[in-house]
C-alpha cells in the first residue's frame, strides 16, 4: 500500500520546464531525459515551500546551525559517514562546485581523468577550464560497467594526472561501486598523488539491495578526497539549487573557499536552504517509497525492451536513469536519434554526448508514473521491434 502519491502525472508544460520545453513545440513526444522526475514532491515538502512564499520577504539567508545539523545527521544515519560542521562547505551546485575543485586544485593544461561514459558535464568542465582531458573507458562485464585498474594506473602515470572526477554511483551506468573497488581507486590516486573528486550526488538512490559507500568511510583518504552531494536529486528539487562539499582536510577545504569566493559562488538560494533541511528531516518516508517504485519502473523496462526488442538494457544498481545499448541494429548514430525522437517520439539523452563509449546508445529516465514509462516502452518496441 501506497502513502505518496506517484500515479498522478504533473502537468509541467508552460512552466519553463527544461525537461518538457521541447513538448511544448511538438505534443507527441514524450520527454523520458533529463534527470529530475515526473513525481509531485511529498506533502512536507510542499508545505515548507509554501511557508517560505507566505512569509513575504525574501531577502539574504545565513546557514543555520539546523541545517548543518540535518545534512550532518543524514550522512551519519544514512551512510555511516562522520563529520563536523567545519568540513561542510555549501555550495549552489554540484557541477560549480567540480569548476571551483578544478580551478583550486590544478593549473591550466593539467591533466584531470575520468571514467567514460560518463555525465557530459565532467568533460565539459575540464575543457573549458584549459585543463587537459584524460577519458579512462569503463569496460562491460556481465551486463555492469567495470573498470580496468591495470589501464587506470597507466593512464593516470602517462599522463602525469593531478585530479580525478569520479562518479559514485555511476551516471548513466548506475554502478554503485564495491568497497574494493572504491579502496582501489583510493590506493592508485594515494600512490600518484592524485586529488580525488567524487560526485555521490545519487548516493541516497541505491537500489536492489545494493549498498553506496562514500569513498571516504572505506579507508582514510580523507586528506587528498573531495566528497559532493545534495538533496536535489533524491528529493527531486533541482531547481532550488544547494549542494555540499564535504572537505575534511583543511587545507584543501581552505583553497576551495577561497575559490568559491573568488567566483563569487558562496551563496546559496534561500529556498534551497529550505529544501534541503527539509528533504533531510522529514523526507526519508517518502524515499522509502521512491524506492520501491524506481525499482518497479526498471523491472517493467527490462523486461519488456528484452521481450519486445534487441535493445540491450544495462540494469542499474542504482539512480534512476538507465543506460541503453541499440548496437544490435547497426544503425548510425544519427539513424538511431532521428528513429527515437522522430518515429518513436520520445526525447532521451543521446549517448555520445557521454564519451566516445555511448555511440549508439541512449539514456532513459524512470522517474516517472508507470504508465508513462509503459508508454515510452510500447513506442520503442514498435520502431525497434525484434
Amino acid at each position: 500500500m501506497t502513502i505518496y502519491d506517484f500515479t498522478t502525472v504533473p502537468n509541467r508544460l508552460n512552466n519553463h520546464s527544461v525537461k518538457w520545453q521541447e513538448v511544448e513545440r511538438d505534443a507527441d513526444l514524450l520527454p523520458l531525459w533529463v534527470a529530475d522526475m515526473d513525481f509531485l514532491a511529498f506533502p512536507e515538502m510542499e508545505a515548507a515551500i509554501h511557508r517560505y512564499a507566505d512569509y513575504g520577504v525574501y531577502g539574504y539567508s545565513y546557514f543555520s546551525d539546523e541545517l548543518y545539523d540535518a545534512i550532518i545527521d543524514w550522512e551519519k544515519q544514512e551512510h555511516g559517514y562522520a563529520i563536523a560542521k567545519e568540513d561542510l562547505v555549501l555550495i549552489e551546485g554540484v557541477v560549480p562546485a567540480i569548476s571551483v575543485a578544478i580551478q583550486s586544485f590544478t593549473q591550466e593544461n593539467d591533466a584531470i581523468l575520468i571514467n567514460t561514459p560518463v555525465y557530459p558535464p565532467f568533460a565539459r568542465s575540464v575543457k573549458l577550464n584549459n585543463r587537459r582531458l584524460v577519458e579512462n573507458s569503463l569496460i562491460k562485464n556481465e551486463g555492469r560497467f567495470e573498470i580496468d585498474f591495470e589501464q587506470l594506473e597507466k593512464d593516470i602515470v602517462t599522463n602525469d594526472v593531478k585530479l580525478y572526477v569520479f562518479c559514485s554511483p555511476h551516471n548513466p551506468g548506475g554502478r554503485v561501486w564495491t568497497i574494493e573497488e572504491l579502496v582501489k581507486i583510493a590506493e592508485l590516486c594515494r600512490k600518484h598523488q592524485v586529488i580525488i573528486i567524487s560526485d555521490e550526488i545519487h548516493q541516497d538512490l541505491a537500489l536492489f539491495g545494493n549498498k553506496h559507500y562514500s569513498i571516504n568511510t572505506v579507508g582514510d583518504f580523507k586528506d587528498f578526497t573531495i566528497v559532493l552531494s545534495s538533496a536535489t536529486k533524491t528529493f527531486n528539487v533541482a531547481g532550488t539549487k544547494n549542494s555540499f562539499a564535504i572537505i575534511e582536510n583543511p587545507e584543501l577545504r581552505a583553497q576551495f573557499k577561497k575559490r568559491q569566493l573568488g567566483n563569487n559562488q558562496h551563496e546559496v538560494p534561500t529556498i534551497g536552504l529550505i529544501t534541503t533541511y527539509t528533504a533531510f528531516r522529514q523526507g526519508k518516508p517518502w524515499l522509502i517509497e521512491l524506492k520501491t517504485i524506481l525499482e518497479a519502473n526498471i523491472n517493467l523496462l527490462v523486461d519488456y525492451l528484452t521481450q519486445h526488442t534487441k535493445i540491450k538494457v544495462m540494469k542499474p544498481e542504482g539512480t534512476y536513469l538507465v543506460w541503453l545499448d541499440f548496437s544490435a541494429y547497426n544503425l548510425s548514430d544519427e539513424e538511431l536519434h532521428y528513429k527515437i525522437k522522430e518515429e518513436a517520439k520520445l526525447i532521451l539523452n543521446v549517448g555520445s554526448t557521454f564519451g566516445q563509449e555511448g555511440v549508439g546508445h541512449a539514456r532513459i529516465n524512470v522517474a516517472t508514473p508507470q504508465k508513462v514509462l509503459q508508454e515510452a516502452c510500447e513506442r520503442l518496441a514498435k520502431v525497434f521491434s525484434k
